[in-house]
């Protein structure tokens, strides 16, 4: 760090991305990317909208707001698009969260909560899952205070139903309950149906997973006119034209062709299905997942070098340094060639 840089960030630990290498060729099942190209009617419209970029994008996103307010039957005043699911919940750290009182979320879940925290000054308390990974509500139960979720959640891959979404925010009615559905698409249900019935519930989502646009950075969330207004001051405070001009049409046209992308979420299930599958065979412990990717462990190499030896045989997993999980890797859903070619890999590894 620099000498000018400011005190109040100086234990600031930033967020790790997953590996992005460019010194060969991998099957890259580290980030929960799809395996599936965007659709052709993406292709063609972000080409059209690229003679405009002269211009400023909508800072409303009137397009794919209204888009997206027609697919999940809410009004577009009940929608923020963002750039990339993190901002929306960035914003609702910053609006929702206090020096004061301890925002609540998982001690093993998506590793950009804390940063948020910590960035923003917050309180918080990581909540230990339950022996066998699971969230168990009742640490989540009239606690008072604002708390985050994601659902299904990440590194995991486990769910909880939409009756218990429910039995939390209903029990913290005077506090925002954020819940995170990056990987809902893939066999949980989405807590969108609640955001008419409880005015404190935010519901976040991506086009990243389901859609095939990690890199178009779009994401979205949900929930009362007061709750968007709210995330809206944040946004008109920091950056209006936050989502570019072809994300916003790419986003509203993927919309349209949503058929291809559920679709394609079909076969990832499937993949995900027959890859635990094998693994099991293989004597892996494999974590039941409604997510694009799976948690897995073997008794027969550790986490991390199983991770090293896949990617030296050119096949990238994602490995977590944290004590509880160090033994796990966490395997992206890909295509069912590039299952194949990872579940050959590993058999080499371990020899069989």
């Amino acid at each position: 760090m620099s000498r000018f840089f400011s005190p109040k960030y100086s234990n600031l630990v930033p967020y790790t991305p997953g590996e992005q290498p460019k010194n060969m060729e991998y099957v890259k099942l580290n980030t929960n990317e799809s395996p599936f190209p965007p659709s052709n009617g993406v292709y063609e419209a972000v080409k059209r909208e690229a003679e405009k970029l002269h211009l400023y994008s909508d800072p409303q996103a009137t397009v794919i707001t209204e888009k997206i307010a027609k697919r999940y039957g809410v009004k577009p005043t009940q929608v923020l698009v963002t750039n990339g699911s993190d901002e929306v919940l960035n914003f609702a750290f910053m609006a929702y969260g206090s020096d004061k009182k301890e925002m609540l979320f998982p001690d093993i879940t998506y590793g950009f909560y804390t940063v948020f925290a910590e960035l923003n000054g917050i309180k918080y308390k990581e909540v230990p899952l339950t022996s066998d990974f699971s969230v168990d509500i009742n640490d989540y139960i009239g606690k008072n205070t604002t708390v985050v979720i994601a659902n299904p959640n990440a590194p995991t891959g486990k769910a909880i139903s939409l009756d218990e979404i429910e039995r939390i925010v209903k029990s913290n009615p005077d506090n925002v309950v954020v819940i995170d559905e990056a990987y809902v698409d893939f066999g949980a249900e989405s807590a969108v149906s609640l955001v008419d019935k409880y005015e404190n519930l935010l519901v976040t989502m991506t086009f990243s997973k389901s859609r095939s646009m990690a890199g178009g950075r779009i994401g979205f969330g949900i929930a009362s006119e007061a709750i968007i207004n709210d995330l809206n001051t944040i946004k008109y405070s920091t950056n209006p034209y936050n989502v570019n001009r072809l994300s916003q049409i790419a986003g509203a046209k993927a919309i349209d062709d949503d058929k291809y992308y559920m679709d394609n979420c079909k076969k990832i299930i499937e993949n995900r299905e027959y890859t635990k599958k094998e693994l099991e065979k293989l004597g892996f412990f494999v974590l039941d997942s409604r997510a694009n990717f799976i948690f897995a462990k073997s008794d027969k190499i550790s986490g991390k070098d199983f991770y090293l030896k896949l990617k030296e045989k050119g096949v990238l997993v994602r490995h977590f340094d944290k004590e509880r999980i160090k033994e796990f890797t966490r395997i992206t859903i890909g295509t069912k060639e590039q299952m194949d070619v990872f579940l050959n890999k590993t058999k080499e590894i371990l020899e069989v």
